[in-house]
């Protein structure tokens, strides 16, 4: 019915542009209540934007990359956050949702998504898959954190229910995201243990950062003790420490040894708790073959940011010596080398917002990576730069 309709409205174009847009305005008026309102209105724009003069264009690119309320409202809200307002910064962003419209939202042929980097967009597909056709939000349109940081301050002020609301809209855009699962299982610490456990070993699944996976395996120590299985909650307590040293994870063992439970446990004596309950072992494999085959890739195209990316990522994971050898390496390209890619770079970012601009860029993900590679270069020189200076 609605490839039918968008066919029959194609043949009715002709060669002057003026008359197509009058036209399709009046077509957008007719099937605005219709059932399939989203999909031909969305049909209906993209048409509309080859009706335009260059001219038209440029000016919409202009006003489409300086109207980006969600950053406005996240860079309004950050700074209250890392202080601890968290009340207030709940009331900001109850006031802007309270006029909020998302223009992304999934219909009967098209989902939406946002991935940070490929090796995310390759956990999905491996695990989750589509089911429909995928549009990728704009880099400039960060739906996924508004719905996180919204999910997270209901979740720090309590409001459980409006925490899991927004906290599983965000985790729709992003189905892999580990912290999101982690914010979600905070959800369920207190209501709901099976719920808690599902959400955290959902995480450890995904997780690439060796942060979040620290945090799985403290969140499973705390199911543990909730289920007074003491040994197996020291075993994950423990071998959490092998990815983060953190004092949470000091002060549950010390909990634990009030209960008479001994903390001080060989790696071999937590693996055997871990493997008694088919828990995940360290990163899932499929993640570290993915980074490996990410970083050969790039390495082999010369995409010095994007492999030195990889490689590092997986160097976190595995402590690889032969990993740190190669990222040494690349890093050894001369201070020329950088900046002609930083250029390179620059040139390729300002093309990519061009094209999302259009809603031509398939992957705007594309623009978060390259800014980061940007950023990764500059350290590097600026780094190079500090070395010299205090050698003299």
């Amino acid at each position: 019915m609605y490839e039918k309709i968008i066919n029959e409205i194609k043949l009715n174009l002709g060669e002057n542009k003026d008359l197509n847009k009058k036209y399709l305005s009046s077509q957008m008026e007719k099937y605005k209540d219709h059932e399939f309102n989203v999909e031909i209105l969305r049909e209906l724009s993209r048409m509309m934007w080859d009706c335009l003069s260059d001219e038209e264009k440029q000016e919409f690119i202009e006003i489409s990359q300086n109207e980006t309320p969600i950053m406005d409202i996240l860079e309004e809200i950050f700074p209250l956050i890392e202080n601890e307002k968290n009340d207030e910064a709940l009331d900001k962003l109850n006031s802007f949702m309270l006029n909020f419209s998302p223009m992304f939202e999934d219909d009967s042929i098209n989902e939406y998504h946002y991935f940070t980097n490929h090796l995310e967009e390759e956990i999905f597909n491996e695990y989750i898959g589509a089911k429909k056709d995928v549009r990728y939000i704009p880099n400039n349109q960060p739906l996924l954190d508004l719905y996180y940081v919204y999910g997270f301050l209901f979740l720090e002020t309590k409001n459980f229910n409006k925490a899991e609301e927004y906290l599983k809209k965000a985790l729709k855009i992003n189905p892999i995201s580990s912290r999101i699962l982690l914010e979600l299982s905070e959800v369920y610490k207190g209501q709901s243990l099976n719920k808690y456990f599902f959400y955290t070993t959902q995480a450890l699944k995904y997780a690439y950062y060796p942060q979040d996976i620290a945090r799985c395996y403290r969140n499973l120590g705390f199911y543990y003790i909730e289920a007074g299985e003491y040994k197996v909650s020291a075993s994950l307590y423990n071998f959490s420490m092998k990815y983060e040293l953190s004092p949470l994870a000091y002060k549950e063992l010390q909990y634990l040894k009030t209960k008479g439970e001994i903390v001080e446990l060989e790696l071999s004596e937590c693996l055997e708790a871990l493997n008694e309950k088919n828990i995940q072992i360290d990163t899932n494999p499929f993640i570290l073959k993915t980074l490996h085959l990410l970083a050969d890739k790039f390495d082999k195209d010369q995409a010095l940011p994007q492999a030195l990316y990889y490689y590092e990522l997986e160097y976190d994971l595995t402590h690889n010596e032969k990993i740190l050898e190669k990222i040494n390496e690349l890093r050894k390209l001369t201070n020329e080398d950088l900046n002609k890619k930083i250029t390179e770079s620059k040139e390729e970012l300002l093309d990519l917002r061009i094209k999302q601009s259009t809603g031509s860029l398939e992957k705007p993900s594309k623009i978060h990576e390259l800014r980061k590679d940007v950023a990764r270069m500059k350290t590097i020189l600026r780094e190079r730069e500090l070395s010299e200076g205090g050698e003299n």
